[in-house]
């Protein structure tokens, strides 16, 4: 964990903010050099996703069917009884947390993955999912290269960068200036 005191994430990249209408989703895309076999472990299994995701699971998510997933990090324990309702291994996995839809999918890219998640998020919250997801996949991509720094959520990410990302893709999506109305998000 010494890595830790030293992790900054880079600039806002790989994000883009679409809305159709009042549904918003926000697609982030990240280069692995992890075989999707390995992505696809860190991504489903419990003990794996302790380590870097935003929520805790009560089963693997490598299954279709019922989940308990509990979201970390905030003042109260958020609990979603929710579904997997796609499980492909080692390739597409979809389920809700919350209200939100996510998707999961993982693609062969030369010896590692290319991993594209797409959330279903409200406008207001584009740009502070994109940065939590940000930092949340670069730990993720640490413990891929067996380096964890544990798990960055909620109050804890504003010590690392969280508010800086938020600003950077507010400003890359257009969801964060005076003024921008619904429906104004840039792609990039």
């Amino acid at each position: 964990m010494s890595n830790r005191d030293q992790y900054l994430p880079g600039p806002a990249f790989g994000a883009e903010a679409r809305n159709d209408g009042e549904k918003w989703t926000l697609v982030l895309v990240r280069e692995l050099r992890h075989p999707p076999e390995k992505v696809w472990q860190a991504l489903t299994e419990p003990a794996n996703l302790r380590e870097w995701a935003p929520f805790e699971a009560d089963r693997s998510l490598a299954s279709v069917g019922p989940v308990r997933l509990s979201t970390v990090g905030t003042p109260t324990p958020l609990i979603s009884e929710t579904q997997v309702t796609r499980a492909e291994a080692p390739s597409l996995l979809e389920y809700r947390w919350g209200d939100n839809d996510m998707r999961w999918q993982l693609e062969s890219f030369g010896e590692g993955t290319r991993l594209t998640l797409w959330h279903s998020i409200g406008r207001d919250f584009i740009s502070m999912g994109a940065a939590g997801w940000h930092i949340c996949l670069d730990v993720f991509d640490r413990l891929l290269a067996d380096e964890p720094i544990g798990r960055i959520v909620g109050g804890e990410a504003m010590k690392f960068g969280w508010p800086r990302l938020k600003a950077e893709y507010g400003k890359q999506f257009g969801t964060d200036t005076p003024g921008g109305a619904p429906g104004t998000a840039k792609k990039s």
